[in-house]
């Protein structure tokens, strides 16, 4: 499964377990990160394409590192006129390792499970208050 994220106006293709260098984010490293901006998801079987985004599907990950991305060097330079500048630039950069890709239909199942469990939890508890209401 993969999916097709927007992330500092630009678009990533991300993975489980994959590890994606975006534009610097303002999250603490070791903290999670979310992203709902999922323009196309892609499981085996089918693909879901946004209009412009996917609706239900998030994609959490959790930054690593933040740092400088490696040095490139800007040089103008205007013939005849001696005129020469060299400047350099490092972009800074937020390392995020993806850990899930949620879906509409995961969330769903999921929900669907904690009211089940919620609702044999709370027969049970009605069946034993009535026990012991029998017994006094």
């Amino acid at each position: 499964m993969y999916a097709i994220i927007e992330s500092c106006g630009k678009q990533y293709k991300v993975a489980e377990g994959d590890v994606v260098f975006f534009e610097k984010l303002d999250v603490e490293e070791g903290k999670k990160v979310t992203f709902d901006n999922v323009v196309l998801v892609s499981d085996d079987k089918k693909v879901e394409v946004g209009a412009p985004y996917v609706k239900g599907v998030k994609v959490e990950g959790k930054v690593v590192s933040h740092g400088k991305g490696e040095k490139i060097l800007v040089y103008k330079y205007k013939a005849k006129k001696n005129y020469r500048r060299t400047q350099g630039h490092r972009q800074p950069y937020t390392k995020v390792e993806i850990t899930k890709i949620k879906t509409a239909t995961e969330k769903a199942e999921a929900k669907t499970e904690s009211k089940a469990e919620t609702k044999t939890t709370a027969k049970a508890e009605t069946k034993t208050a009535k026990k012991e209401t029998v017994k006094e």
